[in-house]
């Protein structure tokens, strides 16, 4: 008992104080998207507020109760803990609750659970247990197990399907590149982005057709691709010393038959697998025409929402756009516009560095460990949480597709709640035994 106690008094402070400043002002800011400006706020778990607040008070005593436990159990129980998200996900894929045409929650009474929150946490956790096993990530075989145990849940929750929560599991390789990940990944990344956006705007009049005939765009992309690329290989192959030529041509051609296979699956992926809203907020997001008048209405009543709010708002409650309603899944996935509105360029300046600092102090926390798997985890919970605030911003901002994503502990929603609660106790009880090498 005298050992834990002194272990407790190691816990990081700023930390705490940070989190609960995030997790309060969310709550406040929930009150007001949630209840709109006229007439007194009611108060009771039959509302939005009632019940997050009552997330809010039961995240906190599970994390009080984390608090409590050896950091070793969490590296002993990281398997079994990324198994038990597996699982779940699965079993959401047969006998889950559809909401908004994915099935990806368990209905409990009034409440629902959403598995894929708590993959992010057993897929950290399971991260962290490998790399610190191998001891960083130097082979090929090493970084492609690694991928493998982040990709497996991805995969679940693509199934489910909400691809918007598989985009933050990109937030591991912010881990991965700490622990020994080849920065030329990070250039393929580019690459794939610039291709994607290419691909998209070629075949951008062709997205409603079948992939024949009439796509003359995307062929015309396709052609011109293949006609540079073959003049970047004679030119690299004229340009390098013989002993090196084969090899060095070799590659290039791998690359760039790999970005046109890239290139035809993403304009087959718009074509066949997305819906046409999905597809209409893609063309959307890169000032594209559609057919639909309303395929814009989230993200120009958000914009309209944030705009309003000058630089210093209209005060809490008081927010016209959000107030009466204007601006969809304003609880949830554009709660950022109500803060916006109500609290001006200032309120929003503010809460965008107080949530940087978060994740600066969480990387803080990594960089001082001598445990390896700390460190791990804690640059995985900071690469999601840095994620979720860059597509939800960049989202209700016009500059990342709708794909209902939350900002975290400001969006309404007690699974992801309560699992980014988990995340941090956890992190905070390992980094108090930071003077104790754990592994």
């Amino acid at each position: 008992m005298t050992r834990n106690s002194d272990i407790l008094r190691n816990i990081d402070g700023l930390t705490i104080v940070l989190f609960l400043a995030l997790a309060g002002l969310g709550w406040f800011n929930l009150v007001s998207a949630a209840t709109g400006p006229d007439g007194p706020v009611e108060w009771g778990l039959g509302t939005l507020h009632g019940k997050q607040g009552l997330w809010l008070l039961v995240s906190l005593l599970v994390g009080f109760l984390i608090l409590q436990i050896e950091g070793t159990f969490f590296i002993r129980t990281a398997w079994l803990n990324y198994g038990a998200q597996l699982l779940l996900c699965s079993l959401v894929l047969v006998i889950g609750k559809k909401v908004g045409g994915a099935r990806s929650w368990f209905g409990i009474g009034g409440f629902g659970i959403q598995p894929s929150e708590f993959a992010k946490m057993g897929a950290a956790l399971a991260l962290a247990w490998y790399c610190s096993k191998e001891g960083g990530l130097k082979a090929f075989g090493q970084r492609l197990r690694a991928a493998v145990i982040v990709g497996i849940p991805a995969g679940l929750i693509l199934l489910q399907p909400d691809a918007g929560t598989v985009l933050v599991f990109l937030g591991f390789v912010f881990a991965m590149y700490r622990e020994g990940l080849s920065g030329a990944v990070l250039i393929v990344g580019f690459a794939a982005v610039v291709m994607a956006v290419l691909t998209i705007l070629s075949g951008a009049s062709d997205l409603s057709y079948p992939l024949v005939g009439e796509a003359n765009g995307i062929y015309r992309f396709w052609l011109l691709f293949l006609v540079i690329g073959a003049g970047v290989i004679l030119l690299l192959r004229n340009a390098t010393l013989p002993r090196y030529r084969a090899r060095i041509t070799t590659r290039a051609i791998a690359s760039a038959l790999a970005a046109l296979v890239f290139s035809i699956a993403m304009h087959l992926a718009l074509e066949e697998v997305l819906r046409p809203h999905q597809r209409e907020r893609i063309q959307v997001l890169f000032g594209l025409e559609v057919d639909n008048p309303d395929a814009d209405y989230n993200i120009r009543h958000a914009k309209t929402a944030i705009g309003s709010g000058g630089w210093t708002g209209m005060g809490w409650r008081n927010g016209h756009m959000t107030g009466y309603g204007f601006v969809p899944e304003q609880e949830t996935d554009f709660i950022f516009c109500t803060w916006s509105e109500e609290w001006g360029l200032v309120g929003s300046t503010f809460f965008l560095i107080l949530f940087a600092g978060f994740i600066l102090r969480i990387l803080f926390l990594a960089e001082r460990q001598r445990s390896a798997f700390t460190r791990v985890y804690a640059y995985g919970v900071g690469g999601i949480l840095f994620m979720h605030m860059l597509i939800n911003v960049g989202m209700v901002l016009g500059l990342a597709p709708v794909i209902g994503i939350p900002l975290p502990f400001m969006s309404y929603g007690g699974s992801s709640f309560m699992a980014f609660a988990l995340m941090i106790a956890i992190l905070l009880r390992l980094d108090a035994e930071r003077f104790s090498v754990l592994r």
